[in-house]
């Protein structure tokens, strides 16, 4: 188990420093466009620097928000709290924070940046829906997220990620916005300078590989997250038991987003859930292994 942990925080340690090695391929890209590669570098790590130093501090705050999370009264939600607190306990963990999200549909996710500054959300729909053993199941998951530290990883991930699009997305509009005087300036010397065109190239498809890298990491964490889980409660079949309830349920998470997706125990968002049907090109973005394997890997436990 602890190999398993290891190797997880390995392998996305060098994700995220490929996300860093894109990053600064970004910066040289905007740089040989404006024609000052070490400025466009500098200026691409500065940003990322700035973003994903607040969405360290602010990360979790963000995301209850936009889940329209809200603390889970100790009184009215007794369970849950009980539940939390006993596999805080089994698993040497600060208690999280607890939230409720007011959504039928079945679901949950942790956030935060680290064991004591964390938090989990589940709907309400988790918990009418899931029997004792089953709920303690899917809150083992997200504990176990908090204890590997991929609340971390997929906070930094997520940010990376947004940092490369949007410096993509700005110096390509720039470059409309300015009606081409960059490349007409210097005619001569761009319109023949492949590494003008190798930066275009790479603006377009730089974000792209960063969703694959994310979605890469995050389909990890969910996997280790499952095993944890099983490890936690010592009781495989209470987690099997709640995924195949959450397969065969077809309720959309609205309080989901884009943008959050990627954080909840299940594919959140209307026509993605069954990723069994998905094209292979399409499953690689894919932030969620298919329930499927999920279901058959705690099955060899």
């Amino acid at each position: 188990m602890y190999d398993l942990i290891s190797s997880n925080k390995r392998r996305s340690a060098y994700l995220i420093a490929s996300f860093v090695v894109l990053l600064g391929c970004v910066g040289l890209a905007v740089g040989a466009l404006l024609g000052n590669g070490v400025i466009g570098t500098v200026l691409a790590l500065a940003f990322s620097a700035v973003v994903s130093f607040t969405s360290y501090w602010k990360a979790d705050v963000i995301a209850l928000r936009v889940s329209r999370a809200v603390p889970a009264d100790p009184q009215e939600y007794q369970r849950l709290h009980n539940l939390v607190e006993g596999l805080c306990i089994a698993g040497g963990l600060p208690k999280p924070g607890i939230y409720v999200v007011h959504d039928d549909a079945p679901n949950a996710f942790a956030t935060g940046r680290n064991p004591n500054h964390a938090a989990i959300a589940v709907t309400t729909g988790l918990l009418e829906k899931m029997n004792r053993v089953e709920l303690e199941g899917v809150l083992a998951h997200e504990l176990s997220h908090i204890r590997n530290y991929d609340i971390l990883v997929s906070t930094l991930a997520v940010t990376l990620v947004g940092a490369i699009a949007l410096l993509a997305d700005m110096s390509i509009r720039m470059m409309w916005w300015n009606g081409g005087r960059v490349s007409r300036s210097n005619d001569r010397e761009n319109g023949s300078n492949p590494l003008a065109i190798i930066g275009f190239v790479l603006l377009i498809f730089a974000p792209i590989a960063a969703r694959l890298m994310q979605a890469s990491i995050s389909r990890r964490r969910e996997t280790l997250a499952d095993v944890s889980a099983c490890q936690m409660t010592r009781y495989p079949p209470g987690l099997i038991s709640a995924l195949e309830k959450l397969k065969v349920d077809t309720t959309v998470t609205h309080a989901a987003t884009t943008a959050t997706a990627h954080m909840w125990i299940e594919q959140p968002l209307s026509g993605v859930g069954d990723a069994g049907k998905l094209s292979r090109m399409h499953s690689l973005f894919n932030t969620h292994p298919p329930l499927e394997e999920r279901i058959a890997l705690l099955r060899e436990m």
